[in-house]
């Protein structure tokens, strides 16, 4: 994008990045109340840029704590290339990864006509008529199950560019763009762009949501790519919901961008400015009845366009962001139950199918560290919990090798880095539970589709 002012977004995006691979597989999304209207476990893409240069990466000094404080986080997946022939398939693969883990997939679409005014993100659709086309094909891979849509950062703060021809066809191109995806899957959460705090007014900003639809979406996104705090953001969203109320459009939310905003304000280009801190970490536990959701929409260590090419992944980007950072809070296993299957018509067998014991293993009596591992199987999938022990030495980093029955594949991992999806996948710590006192034991786990009894896990400290 181009550097117009300090007031200025950045939705700078890597179409490389965006072409993505996902894993395939099915599952069952989490939603519900919360307080806001979204609840349950963000998705993070195992093949988002920052996880492939962590693994590409293992012995740069900065790998560490990009991992453990970026790569470990979820983040949006960015649908910016104009694909229309491939872009349902790329949307449900993604979208099956997320509900197979359980978890609420973050989609940015970014590829309106004229976007970014011709900036360092300029590109999209020819036209909106292909826009619509794209819109449709990108909608039916959704599935039916919680997902989070971003639609199209900057399209209505950013509208220098267009007459007022054009920015009525934009209105009623995100108009209609909304409505198509909420009718694809009625559980989308669909937010159309807000700016920021400062940049327009909030009842400037209110007037250009109603314009362009919000009245048939959940609510607006802010802070995409900026820097702004949480509480500025957090206060402007109330005055835009506060705005759109006096126009008779009430029960909207807001969700906050906060990849890049822990640290200094002002210019929004990050490229050159070494005060930036990733900011809170991605949750839908925000404890505000306006916002559903701190989310992580710009991937941090992605490129604004200024020093680097927009979009491109940069470590040392990553690595100003993330060192001196608060680590992650310890995740939780989802607690969202398995699926369950009505009963079959025909009597079931009376044999009850075999359960894993919780590990009863004992620290192991010299250095190094031991690992158990439980299961919980369901039909068609499991989740693993597993215990790493220290021996009569306190160890420091650890890495756990388990060994997976045929045809099992790992879907998402807790309190821990994964390398690899089936057969002998080794897990290491993450920052904050390598480090074991003895005779002391932590925890990880991850979830699974297919059948994990039958797992065995080793530890090596």
């Amino acid at each position: 994008m181009a550097i117009l002012s300090s007031r200025r977004s950045s939705a700078a995006i890597s179409v490389a990045a965006v072409a993505g691979l996902a894993a395939a597989g099915v599952g069952l999304a989490v939603g519900g109340a919360s307080a806001g209207t979204v609840s349950g476990s963000l998705y993070r893409d195992p093949s988002s840029a920052v996880v492939r240069w962590v693994a590409a990466n293992p012995g740069d000094s900065r790998a560490a704590v990009i991992r453990d404080k970026i790569a470990s986080q979820p983040q949006a997946r960015w649908f910016a290339n104009f694909n229309p022939s491939t872009i349902e398939s790329e949307v449900s693969g993604f979208i099956s990864a997320a509900n197979a883990a359980q978890q609420i997939p973050v989609l940015s679409v970014y590829e309106i006509t004229n976007r970014d005014c011709g900036g360092a993100s300029a590109g999209g659709a020819p036209d909106l008529n292909q826009y619509q086309t794209w819109v449709s094909n990108f909608s039916r891979g959704l599935g039916n199950q919680t997902v989070l849509i971003i639609l199209e950062t900057d399209s209505l703060a950013l509208q220098t560019c267009l007459s007022t021809s054009e920015l009525n066809a934009r209105n009623q191109a995100l108009t209609t763009a909304t409505q198509t995806i909420k009718s694809a899957n009625p559980n989308a959460k669909v937010y159309l762009d807000g700016g920021h705090s400062t940049w327009n007014s909030a009842n400037d900003t209110a007037n250009r949501l109603r314009a362009a639809g919000v009245q048939y979406a959940d609510g607006f996104f802010t802070n995409v790519s900026n820097f702004n705090p949480t509480s500025s953001e957090a206060n402007f969203g109330r005055a835009v919901i506060s705005a759109l109320n006096g126009m008779g459009i009430s029960g909207k939310r807001q969700v906050i961008d906060t990849s890049r905003n822990g640290g200094a304000a002002g210019d929004w280009c990050a490229d050159d400015n070494t005060d930036r801190r990733i900011g809170q970490y991605p949750t839908t536990n925000t404890g505000d009845a306006n916002i559903d959701a701190y989310l992580w929409v710009k991937p941090p260590g992605e490129a604004d366009g200024c020093r680097y090419t927009a979009g491109s992944f940069q470590p040392d980007l990553a690595f100003s962001l993330a060192n001196g950072a608060p680590n992650p809070p310890t995740t939780a296993p989802p607690t969202t139950n398995p699926p369950t299957t009505a009963p079959p018509t025909t009597a079931p067998p009376t044999t009850a199918p075999p359960t894993t014991a919780p590990p009863t293993t004992p620290p192991p009596t010299g250095n190094g560290c031991s690992a158990s591992v439980a299961i919980n199987q369901w039909n068609g999938g499991f989740t693993a919990s597993v215990n790493v022990t220290a021996g009569s030495a306190a160890i420091n980093g650890w890495t756990v090798t388990v060994a997976l029955p045929g045809g099992a594949a790992i879907t998402g991992t807790w309190n821990a880095q994964a390398s690899g999806t089936s057969g002998t996948v080794r897990f290491t710590n993450v920052g904050y539970n390598g480090q074991v006192g003895a005779g002391q034991t932590t925890n990880f786990g991850f979830q699974g589709s297919g059948t994990g009894q039958g797992a065995t896990a080793t530890c090596a400290a």
